[in-house]
């Protein structure tokens, strides 16, 4: 429980750092997943007896790290699930693509389809059955020409299945260690969930949070 890196608490909100591979909710694995860890914590930290609530508002896949809000109340959810259904909070991403982009800044517009047989998506035309629109504004923040890798910041304008993996391979700049989408070695993806920005579910106040990856790894080949 002690390396919960905690970020913001109060009464109704919970803000931590998820891991990369540790599951935001019990899956058919059945390892230890972000709810449990949490709830626990929340349990001990205010010796509460049986059940306790935590509300799950948003999403991270699997493999990629980085910052979560929790809410602590349901009122606190309900009101942060609609923020998220209006597009009000910002979700900004770090990510380390492959190659060197043909653009320091662009806009990404596409439509994306999920299989739900094989649990992939792809990029399909506007007219596809069940497509969804998917957006997103990048912007490129170092260039490393030795390991032509680039670092680039991403603020994310819908959540659909995969989507910045999906994109970013659509233009020929796969993630590092995106196993399924670009480059078939068996590396750490460097996609990382760094900034939240949102109004408080009970205040009048937006808060910024911030939790940036350590510098190690595929990280540390970059000045973040």
């Amino acid at each position: 429980m002690e390396n919960i890196n905690i970020i913001y608490e109060d009464n109704h909100l919970l803000v931590v750092e998820k891991k990369p591979n540790i599951p935001v909710q019990q899956d058919s694995s059945k390892d230890l997943d972000m709810l449990t860890i949490l709830k626990k914590y929340l349990k001990e930290k205010y010796n509460k007896p049986g059940n306790v609530y935590l509300g799950l508002v948003h999403r991270l896949d699997r493999p990629v790290g980085g910052i979560m809000v929790f809410a602590k109340t349901s009122k606190a959810a309900s009101r942060l699930s609609d923020q998220i259904r209006k597009g009000e909070i910002k979700k900004y991403y770090l990510a380390v693509v492959n190659g060197t982009l043909k653009k320091e800044k662009e806009i990404l517009e596409n439509y994306i389809y999920k299989d739900e047989k094989t649990g992939n998506s792809k990029i399909v035309d506007k007219d596809y059955t069940n497509s969804k629109y998917a957006k997103l504004e990048y912007e490129v923040l170092e260039e490393n020409k030795k390991e032509n890798l680039s670092l680039v910041k991403i603020l994310l304008h819908t959540g659909r299945h995969h989507q910045i993996r999906l994109q970013f391979s659509n233009i020929g700049n796969s993630l590092y260690g995106d196993q399924r989408y670009g480059k078939q070695d068996k590396k750490q993806i460097a996609l990382w969930a760094y900034k939240l920005e949102f109004k408080h579910p009970t205040q009048d106040e937006i808060l910024c949070l911030e939790c940036k990856p350590q510098q190690k790894g595929i990280w540390e080949k970059f000045n973040i």
